[in-house]
């Protein structure tokens, strides 16, 4: 009998160490509209059907009207934002919640088993060299796509209300999005590799401020020798370029390297877990925390 009452009181003492996460994660805090930002903005892909509108706003949670600004991306804003092609349809949606200075890009794909080809850190790194500060992105899609065209929504959500991202800052970013997603998808690399080779090259540029392509070119050389990354002529002359021309656009690299602290983090941990370099530590702490809480049990007991 004792021990079966030792035995409810750990599952009573589990179910209360739970609750306050769970509770927390259905407050009413991700209602609350920051005034200084006004509300996020949801934007939806024009391709979409009525139900599948609604599944994304399920997704993003955004089905409260008065809680959004809500906005339809077209194929007239590809051809507008970045000369893109106006037959293109749009079906990848975003929700861009504006933050505090210091928050950085933080891009979420809610449901990455829709969107193939572009991750969280392609999204951000593009949208640093775009001009994005410190914002939480939500990026999702109720069908299989590629996931670019979301990027063009992002973008009209920064050209409204009286704001304007540079056009041929936002035309290279989406070049560097066609970039990353090439050589994932063609040159077979890891997409956290590419991503992170991406987010190394700027962090040199900032640092290494280069003057001339050649400059360039040896930077992507180094980094990719760093990474240990094999690419063809062709896509290391396609890398080249894409840097060449972003030195060409006098980007503040040093101000986008602050933010690029974050999403190097976040490709590491990824990289980590692959690798399985924090697996023995996180059974560790799970190991830790229930004898904890046994000898914290048996001490009633005694």
């Amino acid at each position: 009998m004792k021990k079966i009452t030792w035995m409810l009181v750990v599952v009573l003492l589990l179910g209360l160490a739970m609750a306050p996460a769970a509770f927390a994660s259905n407050g009413e805090e991700e209602d609350v509209i920051d005034e200084r930002y006004g509300k996020p903005k949801v934007v939806l892909g024009e391709a979409l059907s009525d139900s599948d509108k609604d599944k994304v706003r399920e997704l993003l949670s955004a089905t409260n009207p008065d809680q959004v600004e809500e906005y339809t991306v077209t194929a007239e804003d590809l051809v507008n934002y970045i000369g893109g092609d106006p037959s293109s349809n749009m079906y990848s949606s975003a929700k861009i919640t504006r933050k505090d200075e210091g928050h950085g890009v933080v891009v979420q794909v809610v449901n990455p088993e829709n969107i193939t080809q572009v991750t969280n850190e392609m999204y951000a790194n593009a949208l640093l060299t775009a001009g994005v500060e410190n914002a939480l992105i939500e990026v999702a899609s109720p069908l299989k796509v590629t996931g670019h065209s979301a990027l063009t929504g992002i973008y009209k959500a920064f050209n409204v209300d009286g704001e304007s991202l540079d056009q041929d800052r936002m035309e290279v970013a989406n070049e560097e999005l066609d970039v990353a997603t090439d050589l994932a998808e063609d040159a077979g690399i890891d997409q956290e590799k590419v991503s992170e080779l991406l987010s190394e090259i700027k962090r040199e540029i900032s640092e290494q401020n280069p003057a001339t392509k050649e400059d360039v070119e040896r930077i992507v050389s180094e980094q990719l020798e760093q990474l240990n990354i094999e690419l063809s002529p062709e896509d290391r002359e396609m890398l080249t370029n894409l840097f060449e021309k972003m030195r060409n656009l006098d980007i503040d690299f040093g101000q986008v390297a602050d933010q690029l602290e974050g999403i190097v983090s976040d490709i590491q941990g990824k990289l980590d877990e692959v690798t399985g370099e924090d697996v023995e530590g996180f059974w560790q702490g799970v190991k830790d925390f229930f004898q904890n809480l046994m000898n914290s049990v048996k001490g009633l007991f005694n």
